[in-house]
């Protein structure tokens, strides 16, 4: 009999220890435990008035200013979820639960952290927001590298993680989770938006040389992009992996010239990009002929930021991108209204679809009735919605990731502005760019299932 008492009697802190002492031996994450003890789900505000959510972006290293961006996008939209302001896309996203009132009736918070383009920062940073700030759900990223692992961080801790910019087919590939979504396209979809529109301008007989960010995004972009452009006839010529932050490139240029290729797709973003193009063009590809055609070069993953950067080098030169700010739908218009009026300028799209996947969260809390994870996981799988500037959308239950049109952008020959350096030249339907959840380049990984921390 006092056997059992004292089996029943264990203290909280007994409690923790032998939590503590588990996580130890299995090196599973003890994530919060006193927040999580008697509660429901991890971090739950409970009756507090206020509800945080975790803003993880890229405040330094070679994604800086996509990150500067992504911030501004956050801090508009939690304006917007309190009521303040012209409220933006909640005019205009459909189905929405959304009313300006906050998140179930509780005013929006933030706390903000600094990935540093790096991902062990970018976990140091989001757990401290899971254990120290108290936040719900962490969002932010440029990084596909970043992305993956606050991700899986967030899967451990029973937090729900709405990627920022990721353009990696691993994020919603071998890498998915339960509790991450990704409203940004993939790598797959810029290969398959851009084939027909490469064959088109530049016919079926090219040999490409490959400069690729060394990390989970480039090498799926390279694999992505030459999959599709050998599929018109294109031969590859060469792959060369460079590291992230680089600054000179002039290294790995050089030997293009003497390669025999008539055309260099840089894999690469952010200053990456804007410095290797630069580079590229003064050592004057452009001007050459090779195998009887112009040099070509291609960047499959465009911004409107690189493309300030880089200037009058990027006029002629193909892409891809999710979002552009010229587009004239209603969702897309009230989007850089709002941020042109609180900015100054209209908004990237690293900024579009961070502000987007925070109403997307906000708007599944509302129609789930709850902030807990694993119900706020079904009311996102399989999500239809639009008026969010990407047209008919839908949250594909099996892998997370979005399904809409891709949009493929040129350099503009005769920008009007700083702002206006990229034309859209083809919208390309989502059935021309859809694949199933066991696709070759996205199979090996497990889903698995939603984990509420508690």
């Amino acid at each position: 009999m006092s056997k059992k008492i004292i089996t029943n009697a264990w203290s909280r802190r007994d409690v923790l220890k032998a939590s503590a002492a588990t996580a130890a031996i299995t090196g599973a994450p003890l994530f919060f435990s006193r927040h999580a003890y008697g509660a429901d789900f991890l971090n739950n505000p409970g009756d507090s008035g206020v509800v945080t959510l975790g803003f993880n972006v890229p405040q330094s290293g070679a994604y800086a200013d996509e990150g500067a961006d992504e911030l501004r996008a956050y801090k508009l939209a939690v304006k917007h979820l309190n009521g303040e302001g012209d409220g933006g896309m909640m005019n205009t996203m459909q189905p929405s639960e959304l009313k300006g009132n906050g998140i179930l009736g509780k005013k929006v918070e933030y706390v903000t952290g600094d990935t540093q383009t790096k991902s062990d920062a970018a976990r140091a940073s989001a757990k401290r927001m899971i254990e120290k700030d108290g936040v719900v759900m962490v969002t932010g990223g440029s990084s596909s590298g970043v992305a993956v692992a606050v991700q899986g961080l967030c899967q451990d801790a029973g937090i729900i993680f709405m990627a920022g910019l990721t353009h990696s087919n691993d994020t919603t590939g071998k890498d998915k989770k339960a509790n991450g979504f990704r409203h940004f396209f993939n790598a797959y979809m810029s290969g398959a938006a851009l084939g027909p529109v490469l064959e088109k301008n530049y016919g079926n007989d090219r040999r490409t040389y490959h400069l690729t960010a060394d990390y989970t995004w480039g090498w799926t972009q390279e694999e992505s992009i030459i999959a599709s452009t050998e599929a018109i006839g294109w031969t590859t010529v060469e792959k060369v992996k460079t590291p992230v932050g680089a600054g000179d490139f002039s290294q790995y240029i050089t030997p293009v010239l003497n390669s025999g290729a008539d055309t260099l797709i840089l894999n690469h973003y952010g200053k990456d990009m804007i410095n290797s193009l630069t580079q590229a063009i003064q050592f004057g590809l452009k001007d050459k002929q090779v195998n009887g055609k112009n040099f070509e070069i291609v960047v499959p993953l465009y911004s409107r930021l690189m493309a300030q950067g880089a200037g009058e080098n990027v006029k002629g030169i193909f892409g891809s991108t999710n979002w552009h700010w010229s587009l004239t739908d209603a969702g897309s218009q009230a989007f850089v209204k709002s941020f042109g009026q609180e900015y100054g300028f209209p908004p990237s799209q690293a900024a579009h679809t961070c502000y987007v996947q925070t109403l997307l969260y906000a708007d599944a809390c509302e129609r789930a009735g709850t902030f807990e994870p694993c119900v706020v996981v079904e009311a996102l799988e399989g999500h239809k919605f639009d008026g969010l500037g990407n047209g008919p959308t839908e949250y594909r239950a099996g892998d997370h990731q979005c399904f809409k049109d891709v949009l493929v952008v040129k350099g503009k020959e005769n920008p009007s502005s700083q702002f206006d350096l990229l034309e859209v030249v083809e919208v390309t339907p989502r059935a021309q760019v859809e694949y199933p959840v066991d696709h070759p380049m996205f199979a090996g990984g497990d889903l698995g299932s939603c984990n509420n921390g508690a």
